[in-house]
């Protein structure tokens, strides 16, 4: 009996392995369209002149929670140009700093952003807070790749802008450098377009005096940051 079950038992156990392999191969097939949906970064419309110039392709998101540091100052003055103070012949807020985190949306940790000094760049102006002796700064969390930015252009154009939000911008990469062991997620980066803010504006009221000046706002607020590369990057 037992020999004439064996092909029996034999062919019940193929057809069970090709059952199986046939399984795994259509729930391995289906995945491959889930993941790269996954990883793939879509930018919402924006404003005309915010767009990054063609060629380039967004590789990289990251939802930004933290602040936007201002400090009152009298205008103008020697740290300040006049274009940065809304009343030249008083005070005004000025940004010091942005300070935030970029999450992923598995609220894991991704970026952080704020000011620096961009080493490639010759910073002339060492007695100025200005656009050419600071740059806004992106680090890479894991594997400390940096770039720096300067803005191209920027929008509150009401019809994408929130009120109350501070400006969507198209940042061009001035500067890009490894990280200390070879990290280099960041340094491919051309653009980056900050969108779909909320808060952050410099508030209202609080420097209007000689007494006022020093004094520092962190406003909150939330923003999106897409990173573009070229499309002939790695």
């Amino acid at each position: 009996m037992k020999n004439c079950n064996a092909p029996e038992n034999q062919t019940t156990r193929r057809i069970l392995l090709i059952a199986c392999a046939t399984a795994l191969a259509v729930a391995f097939t289906v995945s491959l369209p889930q993941l790269a949906d996954a990883d793939r970064v879509t930018p919402p419309p924006v404003p005309a002149n915010i767009q990054v110039p063609a060629g380039n392709k967004a590789f990289l998101d990251g939802h930004a929670v933290g602040t936007q540091n201002y400090i009152c100052v009298p205008c103008p003055n020697p740290t300040t140009s006049i274009s940065m103070c809304p009343d030249v012949s008083g005070f005004g807020w000025i940004l010091f700093t942005p300070q935030a985190t970029l999450f992923k949306d598995n609220n894991k940790q991704v970026i952080t952003h704020f000011f620096s000094p961009n080493p490639f760049e010759n910073n002339t102006n060492q007695g100025v807070v200005a656009a050419d002796m600071i740059r806004a700064t992106w680090r890479d969390s894991r594997d400390t790749s940096t770039v720096w930015g300067a803005t191209n252009q920027s929008s509150s154009d009401p019809a994408f802008v929130e009120p109350g939000a501070i400006a969507w911008l198209l940042l061009e990469v001035v500067g890009a450098q490894d990280g200390p062991t070879g990290g280099d997620k960041l340094t491919k980066t051309t653009f980056v377009q900050r969108l779909n803010t909320s808060g952050g504006v410099a508030p209202s009221t609080g420097c209007a005096s000689t007494v006022d000046v020093g004094h520092l706002a962190f406003m909150p607020y939330t923003a999106d940051y897409f990173f573009y590369t070229a499309p002939d990057a790695p």
